[in-house]
């Protein structure tokens, strides 16, 4: 099995490294977080090809991550001689009798482990070359890779194939599977599993059959008899059509799958991707030891998935598997345990959470886990009055845009349950949280230490009304704007504040929602502003 990974300057990834698990390992992370990224990396470390191809021969200056390449040219640009960037991809495989011609120190981390690396680098014998091109750093724009070689390696330093590596993947992406192979594979899959040799030499009889009739319909006869009587002058010889009965052509290439009488290529787009997965695990899965399924819920309902997700489950038990997904119902089915939240620098799992939290999760249906981690910001609120004043407050000063336009999520949590969401946002530096809560009385600094473990994260901010008299957000919210301005925002003509005071908290969610429809002008209570302006 493969132990761990060390990327270094390849696409979305300047410095990553993640620990596999033997079994599972459910890759989620927002868009460009690099989950495909991870799987096309594992591939390339244990085939040396890229997209079906040898990587010298698709090697491209897009392959390398941006920052590393900028740094480079303005380094060539102040006149400091620095060697270009690198690319390389170290592969770790468990210490086993079979990986010990692998092991060695040969890897970044110099420890004494077998495993693989792809390095792509300057090629010496091209350093004449490359001195040249950068005469003129102003003309340098991208990596010169025609200047580069592709070196792959075992930790021994020892050249490696395909052949000499003791694990093998199968990388499994619906949208990248040919559909008619597919579709001949698996029938030849069903009928080989379910016809005894007796029915398999009827239907070759019955093939034969159907073909050699052709020609003996009035309509065909018709047809090659003014085909004889009309020659074409290419050949002295008579034209006339009929059904190839040679061996070629069997039944097996001629006979097309129907599901519910509709042929395979008609049936809807989520019950030809999830058939193809499964083919790809027949055919290409049997023999490999990693199994790397890319978006498996594509164009599937909840059940339709749950299906999959459990043949997926129990072709692979006995192989290691690599799904990436933005699921939140895979990652359940297949193990809260088993998600590898992604970052740019690494990918942590939630063993290191603390048992609490993980507990928590456990118990949620895995939604509100993904949203935190796929959003780059985040609002985390009380209850769901808290939200749509938040939204309200954010299209106030965001020409009518609400936050998710702009990529910003504001997530109920369900009561007081934000320590548990912020234990996750500490381990995700590059995703801004902003915690919006009550005061409920206290002062609030005092409620702002209750998150003091929190204090030292920059991305982390957390939001509370000042003043202790006004406990909640609908107190808050009277004394930022007065009765009158409430009055005409809500629908009312209470003529004291306690009586308004009184409607407004016990109809929290009808407030909440007439203030964020109102076409009034609304004055927010500072904390929310200041959620709003964290997270913009």
């Amino acid at each position: 099995m493969l132990s761990k990974i060390v990327i270094q300057n390849y696409r979305t990834f300047r410095n990553f490294k993640l620990d596999f698990d033997p079994k599972m390992n459910i890759l989620v992370g927002d868009n460009d977080a690099g989950k495909s990224t991870i799987l096309e990396a594992i591939g390339l470390a244990l085939t040396g090809k890229l997209h079906g191809r040898p990587l010298y021969q698709d090697l491209s200056p897009y392959l390398f991550h941006q920052d590393a390449v900028d740094e480079w040219i303005a380094a060539l640009k102040e006149r400091r001689a620095v060697p270009p960037p690198e690319i390389v991809i170290e592969l770790f495989l468990d210490s086993i009798p079979e990986t010990a011609a692998l092991k060695g120190t040969n890897n970044l981390q110099k420890v004494d482990e077998p495993g693989v690396r792809i390095r792509v680098a300057l090629n010496p014998d091209y350093d004449a070359e490359y001195k040249e091109f950068v005469k003129d750093p102003t003309q340098v724009r991208l990596v010169p890779t025609e200047y580069y070689r592709v070196e792959w390696l075992a930790f021994s330093g020892n050249g490696v194939t395909r052949n000499s590596i003791p694990a093998s993947s199968s990388l499994i992406d619906a949208a990248n599977i040919h559909l008619q192979s597919g579709v001949d594979y698996h029938m030849k899959q069903i009928l080989n599993s379910r016809l005894d040799p007796d029915d398999r030499v009827k239907l070759t009889r019955a093939y034969r059959n159907l073909r050699e009739t052709f020609a003996e319909d009035e309509s065909i006869v018709k047809i090659n008899e003014s085909l004889r009587s009309n020659p074409s002058g290419m050949s002295d010889r008579a034209l006339t059509l009929n059904i190839d009965v040679s061996q070629k052509t069997n039944w097996e290439s001629g006979i097309v799958p129907h599901l519910d009488d509709l042929p395979f290529q008609f049936v809807g787009k989520g019950e030809q991707s999830a058939l193809k997965i499964l083919l790809a695990l027949s055919q290409d899965g049997e023999m490999a030891h990693t199994i790397l399924v890319e978006e498996p819920e594509n164009h599937l309902s909840f059940p339709n998935l749950g299906k999959l997700v459990r043949k997926i489950s129990d072709k692979c038990k006995d192989k290691q598997v690599f799904i990436a997904t933005h699921s939140s119902y895979v990652l359940n089915k297949l193990g809260l345990e088993k998600l590898v939240l992604l970052s740019s620098a690494e990918g942590f799992r939630l063993d290191r959470l603390p048992a609490s939290t993980q507990i928590y999760f456990k118990k949620l249906s895995g939604y509100d886990t993904l949203r935190l981690v796929l959003a780059k910001r985040s609002i985390l609120v009380e209850g769901p009055s808290d939200e749509l004043i938040v939204q309200r407050a954010y299209m106030d000063t965001h020409g009518g845009r609400v936050p998710a336009e702009d990529g910003i999520d504001v997530i109920n949590v369900r009561g007081l349950s934000f320590k548990r969401f912020l234990d996750i946002a500490s381990l995700l530096p590059e995703n801004r949280v902003a915690v919006v809560t009550d005061n409920d009385g206290k002062d609030a600094t005092d409620v702002k230490q209750n998150y003091s473990a929190y204090a030292s994260s920059p991305s982390i901010s957390v939001h509370v009304g000042e003043d202790a008299n006004f406990k909640t957000l609908e107190p808050q919210l009277f004394k930022a704007n007065g009765r009158t301005a409430m009055n005409a925002v809500l629908g009312q003509n209470f003529t004291t504040d306690d009586g308004l005071l009184d409607y407004m908290k016990k109809n929290k969610t009808t407030c909440a929602l007439a203030i964020f429809e109102s076409t009034e002008t609304i004055t927010m209570p500072e904390y929310i502003k200041g959620a709003v302006n964290a997270v913009a």
